[in-house]
């Protein structure tokens, strides 16, 4: 069985390292928090002290951190995996960062004669912790294949779309869809509050129909109930639509709702909200009214 090393213990990171435990993987953790490593240790895994000496010892290199930079910095900044990648390993970069990042990522470590897999997710912190994660895949089908029962062990659904940086795309599409849904949801929770009707009544009339969503199902509730504890951070959301406006600037392409909800976001943010769940968007569709 493959050894893998997972840089980055997060809200995502810890949960989905856990998980390859679960399936029986041997494995061996880096974070920046030494904290964080201690609940991996309790599990039956190993801690590193840098990311090149998490490399030193894996066959599957898992990444798992907040941006483009920060990615940059544990697989190619100072002590990063690449120091330390072995010939013929994978490095699996699971975060949600830049296509071109990606690309110029994977370019290098070719010379290295290692492949990289662009793999972000999506379903929150609690499809990481239930395994239950939708991944998205950019690089070489063949070198999805052999690490396939690596990701299953995190996720339920994999889909392969592409070379490298296609994964990263479609990561992007899919923070459009929930972040413009997310803002659909807010917007009926006050229109029906507003209108006398029980909000709760209304999520658990409409998530079963044409207008389900899992925004609607599972943060509908959480705005009804005034609960911002963050699953996903307004500050990272906001860091993968800038991503998206970045990408969309490139192509002369405009993306008006997405905008618009960029810019709500930056109300929660100036309002020091920032750090609250996504479904905190309620508050800036709600101090509009």
């Amino acid at each position: 069985m493959e050894k893998i090393g997972f840089v980055g213990l997060g809200i995502m990171g810890k949960p989905m390292a856990l998980n390859l435990l679960k399936a029986g993987f041997e494995v061996i953790a880096f974070n920046r928090t030494k904290e964080k490593v201690e609940e991996i240790i309790k599990a039956g895994g190993k801690a590193a002290n840098t990311p090149k000496e998490v490399a030193e010892s894996s066959d599957i290199i898992i990444t798992m951190v907040s941006d483009s930079p920060d990615v940059k910095d544990v697989i190619l900044g100072e002590d990063g995996i690449i120091f330390g990648i072995i010939e013929g390993s994978v490095v699996i970069d699971m975060s949600t960062i830049s296509p071109s990042v990606t690309r110029n990522i994977a370019e290098k470590l070719k010379e290295k004669n290692v492949e990289m897999l662009d793999a972000p997710v999506s379903g929150g912190d609690v499809g990481a912790i239930n395994a239950t994660l939708s991944i998205m895949v950019g690089g070489n089908l063949s070198t999805l294949e052999r690490c396939r029962k690596v990701l299953e062990a995190m996720g339920k659904t994999i889909t392969h779309c592409g070379t490298n940086g296609m994964g990263q795309t479609t990561k992007l599409c899919n923070q459009i869809l929930v972040s413009v849904t997310n803002m659909a949801v807010a917007e009926a929770v006050l229109f029906a509050q507003k209108s006398g009707l029980e909000a709760h009544t209304m999520v658990e009339a409409t998530k079963g129909g044409a207008a389900g969503s899992w925004q609607l199902a599972n943060l509908g509730p959480k705005m009804v109930n005034e609960d911002y504890a963050p699953g996903f951070m307004i500050d990272l959301q906001q860091k993968d639509l800038r991503l998206v406006i970045e990408a969309a600037e490139e192509m002369h392409l405009p993306l008006p709702a997405l905008t618009y909800v960029h810019q709500l976001y930056k109300s929660n943010q100036a309002n020091g909200e920032g750090r609250e769940g996504t479904q905190a968007l309620y508050k800036s569709v709600k101090r509009l009214a």
